[in-house]
């Protein structure tokens, strides 16, 4: 076999994680997918793709955490707070005055829950501040991990996570000393769907805001193109896609969709 053809071994391995968990391997940048199989390789004690498979097969829970090592659950409340700060301030308010109150956003790739939880923190505190009522506003959050997602729905962080978050915001909208919860309003307005972005249709489309940060860096060219397009024809006319802010457009898509932070790497589509 030369350097350039793949291991059979593996790609049989990646077509039993497909199987099992949706991940969709061949979308991800191989050099990645690699590096974290071998993370869970050297904690199952196997050093070859076969043995790792027998070990899958010998405990389903392993591909727990096989999926949980590959996706990388690590977030914040109010994470890149100067991002935050550009939907506060303009897109929120636009979109909110726009939609009378029904803005519909979706928090793609949203792990333990701080990314949708601190958004509804944000439209809360816009209807508030402006005297209206946020009922009609709705925020679907959809991550593949159905460990991580069953912990955003049981909302109990430790006060670190809480770090970045203003402390008006915090004082306001979280309870709690040692292990903290955001009040019941906050979680009222989310809604967590396992889903696999690579693979199933937008939530419900459409959306007026779509939040998909440090996520595309995992995935190789022509996937992140492909999954561009996928938010690009969720948004409605008008909408806001928010990426991370070491990633950018690459695609067909920069033709579809207006910079309006370049630092924050927030679009519009027109």
């Amino acid at each position: 076999m030369t350097k350039s053809e793949p291991d059979p071994a593996l790609l049989a391995l990646f077509e039993r994680i497909d199987r099992a968990c949706g991940l969709g391997c061949d979308g991800y940048k191989q050099s990645c997918l690699r590096r974290r199989l071998a993370v869970r390789m050297r904690a199952c004690g196997v050093s070859t793709y076969d043995e790792y498979a027998a070990v899958l097969d010998e405990d389903a829970t392993e591909y727990g955490r096989l999926l949980e090592a590959i996706t990388i659950n690590v977030t914040k409340f109010y994470r890149n707070a100067e991002t935050w700060g550009v939907l506060r301030d303009k897109v929120l308010p636009e979109l909110w005055e726009a939609r009378d109150g029904r803005v519909r956003c979706w928090s793609a790739g949203c792990a333990s829950g701080e990314e949708p939880y601190t958004l509804s923190i944000l439209l809360l505190d816009l209807a508030r501040s402006s005297g209206t009522s946020a009922d009609n506003a709705r925020i679907d959050a959809t991550d593949l991990d159905g460990a991580v997602l069953a912990r955003a729905r049981e909302a109990l962080y430790r006060p670190t996570a809480f770090d970045e978050m203003p402390a008006t915001l915090t004082k306001r909208y979280v309870t709690g000393s040692d292990s903290r919860t955001v009040v019941p309003e906050v979680k009222s307005l989310v809604r967590f769907q396992r889903h696999a972005v690579l693979r199933d249709p937008a939530p419900a489309p459409p959306s007026d805001l779509i939040l998909c940060r440090h996520v595309v860096i995992y995935f190789d060219r022509p996937t992140q193109e492909q999954l561009f397009q996928r938010f690009v024809d969720a948004l409605v006319p008008g909408g806001y896609l928010v990426l991370g802010k070491v990633e950018t457009l690459v695609g067909d898509v920069r033709t579809q969709l207006v910079i309006e932070d370049t630092r924050e790497r927030v679009y519009r589509r027109p």
